[in-house]
């Protein structure tokens, strides 16, 4: 029986998993917490690719240890027990019903073995994320959005979907020591000390690129920015992605996520 029939046949519903919070760290608790809001607030921005891409959040402790999404269930369906915990090869390391794609994770391990400040990981594949990473000038200074973050971003070529280990080398040098990186032909990522400011970093990236598609749709001539102001801006968001906006924006996205659908904390 291969993996895709074991889930079939074995995988619950999320909402019939039984609740880890007893048997877990309070830390460990929180963090299933937030990574799983994480991934409900991706799937409300439309962001979720279906059953595909990842969002992987680093366990405090020597082991090394991750959780990442159940293969196979909706963004939305996602809760913080049913996160699975793996190690570095992206294999289970406690049981779960759900299997997990260790192919997916070349990506993220390569960034969390090498980034200390790697505790939160986003990537998707959105139409305007994609859109942008497929234009040979990639992301431009043609707005506030875009101005704040372009100094952090950094730039990968396709490769081919990542089966390769050996790509890892190479997504860890071009992204340097940048927290946003556009895949060429493929997607966006960011990265984040915390749930929160991973996915507020994400956001101003994904707004930006939607903002440029639309401005170069317009058929008319860009306005550009004065010299040296896209500079200027790029100084001034250099910092508030590293703890300040996130932390001021996360307690309200939660909250929004209570009013929608409150299942993610079970």
């Amino acid at each position: 029986m291969n993996t895709v029939e074991q889930m079939r046949v074995n995988a619950p519903p999320a909402h019939d998993i039984a609740s880890l919070e007893s048997r877990v760290s309070a830390e460990e608790w929180k963090l299933r917490v937030d990574l799983a809001a994480t991934y409900r607030l991706v799937a409300l921005h439309g962001w979720d690719d279906m059953i595909f891409t990842h969002i992987s959040a680093r366990i405090p402790g020597p082991e090394h240890h991750f959780l990442i999404n159940p293969y196979g269930l909706l963004f939305d369906e996602i809760t913080a027990s049913s996160l699975v915990k793996i190690d570095l090869e992206g294999q289970k390391v406690e049981d779960s019903p759900y299997p997990v794609n260790p192919a997916g994770f070349t990506i993220h391990s390569a960034l969390h073995m090498n980034r200390d400040d790697a505790h939160c990981i986003i990537h998707v594949h959105t139409t305007d994320g994609v859109a942008v990473s497929a234009q040979a000038d990639g992301l431009l200074p043609i707005d506030q959005h875009a101005m704040l973050i372009i100094g952090d971003i950094a730039y990968h070529d396709f490769e081919g979907v990542a089966l390769d280990l050996d790509e890892r080398e190479r997504l860890v040098h071009d992204i340097g020591d940048k927290h946003l990186m556009i895949l060429r032909n493929h997607g966006t990522l960011a990265i984040g000390k915390s749930c929160a400011d991973a996915f507020l970093r994400m956001y101003y990236l994904e707004r930006s690129c939607s903002m440029q598609v639309r401005a170069l749709s317009g058929g008319v001539k860009l306005n550009w920015p004065n010299q040296g102001v896209p500079e200027k801006t790029a100084g001034q968001g250099a910092y508030a992605f590293d703890g300040m906006i996130g932390g001021l924006a996360w307690p309200a996205l939660l909250r929004k996520l209570d009013r929608v659908d409150p299942s993610y904390k079970n």
